[in-house]
């Protein structure tokens, strides 16, 4: 065979491969749409290089192997949340959503090519081993995570329930790095936690959005409602560090909190991906005052929930302006049990607000505690930051305005000395010892806004007035 004809085949076997990963599947299987004539000419240049690695790379390296890498790269360079998924890693995103799953309990993003954490989840080993937001993970065991993948660092901080694992973390404020060693455990995540707060006002927490988090929360304003003999005095919805998950579940959880109206709405390229998401209008419903708690690890669904109750004037939205995730990721399933989590569209809360980029901005902005160890020099590869956002994500898209976070009317804050470790005790944690615990001041804050609701929510009317905000 000439090397013109094997160019050519290569050319042909490579479109064939590409084409096969096109079929995608939504409850049916889809034939793959023709592609425009540019699109052969530059798979052509694919196939050159493809048949070029497999000849002279100084190791035999697979079809395959060499494809998943190309699928891999092209979804990486649209934005930091469209990703190729291999068949592992759709079955472990299967799992996660059903709330169990194997690993360390941690949600991780890149931004300057390093491994960033964006929230540990609560009862898990990253959190109860102190992993905190925006830290940055300078190693995984011996490997440096400079340039390293989000599935490549997946893969190695998976593995078998009780094994070990140590991460070298770098976090603002504290000179020195540290190393934490955890054990991998299976991740059993309970999506809602209630408990009594005094003066007889409720508090639940959401860690996440999986399948049945709206039936814990009305389970937990039930039994609210049985203890304060039939009524809820107040509540306090705390969606901090909450990294979002199903956009269904944020949809039904708004709509326990209003009597109708619209929640949030989609907008993208193709007529499916326009949708719009309403509240039931109910018989009997209860409009006690409310403050919702966010924070920058306030991510995707929590947005939606915190952004639809303030458009609704529903709550008072309490804390630090959030993490600004304002688009849907669609997981498309392919025909080798892979998939592509890929973004198809934009999501607004109910005034026509995009997020992305931006965030929410709290109506009451309270700092939280922040270490005050003397700043010294660090890796230089390491750059200083105070928290991380989707605005500060490499490859992501603005909402389509040149919108600034607004300025909030009061901020309120802290600070509390962080021991030399760089790690934070909890209350109840060994290393805690004899330490007070740290004081929750934006939980102390809201349940003071509750105290006093009917003069804030009358101020907070002054203030739309004034701005000539649209009220729902």
């Amino acid at each position: 065979m000439s090397i013109t004809s094997k160019k050519r085949w290569a050319t042909v076997a490579a479109i064939g491969v590409i084409a096969a990963f096109l079929i995608i599947h939504d409850g049916q299987t889809q034939r793959a749409q023709a592609l425009p004539q540019d699109s052969y000419q530059e798979l052509e240049t694919f196939a050159n290089v493809l048949a070029i690695v497999q000849k002279n790379y100084v190791e035999p390296v697979s079809t395959k192997q060499l494809i998943n890498g190309a699928i891999t790269g092209m979804l990486a360079s649209l934005d930091p949340h469209s990703a190729y998924l291999t068949p592992d890693l759709y079955k472990d995103l299967q799992v996660e959503t059903r709330g169990s799953f194997g690993g360390l309990g941690i949600e991780i993003t890149i931004k300057n090519s390093m491994l960033t954490v964006v929230a540990p989840i609560e009862d898990t080993p990253a959190y109860k081993a102190g992993i905190k937001a925006n830290d940055q993970i300078v190693k995984i065991n011996s490997d440096f995570t400079k340039d390293m993948t989000l599935t490549d660092a997946v893969k190695r901080m998976r593995g078998p329930k009780g094994s070990k694992i140590s991460l070298m973390i770098h976090r603002e404020g504290i000179p020195e790095l540290f190393t934490v060693t955890l054990t991998r455990d299976v991740i059993k995540i309970k999506s809602v936690k209630a408990k009594e707060l005094p003066d007889q006002y409720g508090y639940v927490r959401i860690t996440t959005f999986q399948e049945h988090t709206d039936e814990d929360v009305e389970h937990a304003l039930d039994q609210f409602e049985k203890e304060d003999h039939g009524k809820i005095k107040g509540l306090v919805l705390d969606l901090r560090d909450n990294p979002g998950g199903l956009l269904n579940q944020a949809v039904r959880v708004a709509d326990d909190f209003l009597d109708g109206g619209l929640i949030v709405y989609t907008e993208g390229r193709l007529e499916n991906q326009r949708q719009k998401y309403f509240a039931h209008k109910k018989s009997s419903f209860d409009d006690y005052p409310m403050v919702v708690l966010v924070n920058a690890g306030s991510a995707s669904a929590s947005e939606i929930v915190a952004g639809a109750l303030q458009d609704h004037r529903r709550a008072v939205v309490l804390g630090t302006q959030t993490f600004g995730k304002g688009s849907v990721q669609t997981i498309l399933p392919l025909d080798d049990r892979s998939a592509l989590r890929l973004t198809t569209a934009r999501y607004f809360t109910p005034n026509g607000r995009s997020i992305q980029a931006v965030g929410i901005t709290p109506d009451i902005a309270v700092d939280e505690p922040k270490p005050t160890l003397a700043s010294l020099e660090v890796t230089p590869d390491i750059e200083e930051h105070t928290v991380i956002r989707e605005s500060d994500l490499p490859r992501h898209f603005n909402n389509g305005k040149e919108v600034k976070p607004q300025q909030p009317g009061r901020t309120e804050g802290e600070t509390h000395e962080v021991p030399a470790n760089g790690t934070k005790p909890k209350a109840g944690s060994p290393q805690a010892g004899a330490e007070k615990p740290v004081r929750d001041i934006q939980l102390d804050r809201a349940i003071d806004v509750l105290k006093h609701w009917d003069s804030l929510k009358g101020q907070l009317a002054k203030n739309d007035s004034a701005d000539g905000a649209t009220k729902p």
